[in-house]
């Protein structure tokens, strides 16, 4: 695979992982719900993090799996939470219309609780309705939004994926759709609404079957 193919896969997948990034921050933007630069920055810092660990355990379990199975795994990690989250943007439309329909999903793992709520408006993510997102809340909300970047992060390191250009250039475009989702949210305040789950789904699909051939 010549090196401006992988570098177009490494970019591709890090735009794909900050799609969420810039959703949910022109969601947080439109609902008049800042994000400082010193909570952006963690938020940032974290997916980031989250998303480096990934790939290093992906790469200590690659010598151990054949070539061709290491691209199976990639293909069906990536596919899957493509489908997910196609599957997840028809939910959140179901539950826009549905206004009485919140879900409260609450577990415990390794001694640490875990409350996932799904609501239709961004702004309830704001716990302490202070419209600013706290530091505390910033990391709460990294770990929401890294969850796809670490299983993808273990999957494109099984296969040929450029790791230095994948982590800066998502350091980089993360950053980027966070502030800029942001301003946008509040600039464009009621004249539209993103949802973009579908998009990253079929991003990560397109990708899936591109890494299996």
């Amino acid at each position: 695979m010549s090196f401006f193919l992988l570098l177009a896969e490494a970019l591709i997948l890090a735009l794909t992982l900050s799609i969420d990034s810039f959703a949910v921050a022109f969601s947080y933007g439109s609902s008049r719900i800042r994000i400082p630069l010193r909570s952006a920055l963690v938020l940032n810092g974290i997916c980031c993090a989250i998303l480096g660990t990934s790939l290093f355990f992906g790469t200590l379990l690659k010598p151990f799996l054949p070539s061709a199975a290491g691209a199976v795994i990639c293909f069906a990690i990536l596919f899957l939470i493509g489908l997910a989250k196609l599957l997840d943007n028809i939910t959140k439309t179901l539950i826009r219309h549905h206004s009485n329909l919140t879900k409260r999903i609450q577990f415990s793992l390794f001694n640490f609780g875990f409350i996932l709520d799904i609501y239709a408006n961004p702004e309830t993510a704001d716990a302490d309705s202070s419209k600013s997102i706290s530091l505390a809340e910033s990391c709460s909300l990294a770990v929401a939004l890294s969850l796809d970047g670490m299983a993808v992060g273990l999957g494109a390191a099984l296969v040929n994926i450029h790791i230095p250009i994948l982590l800066l250039s998502s350091f980089v475009l993360n950053g980027v759709a966070i502030l800029s989702g942001v301003w946008l949210g509040e600039h464009l305040a009621g004249k539209m609404r993103f949802d973009l789950s579908w998009l990253s789904g079929a991003i990560l699909i397109v990708l899936a079957v591109e890494m299996l051939v």
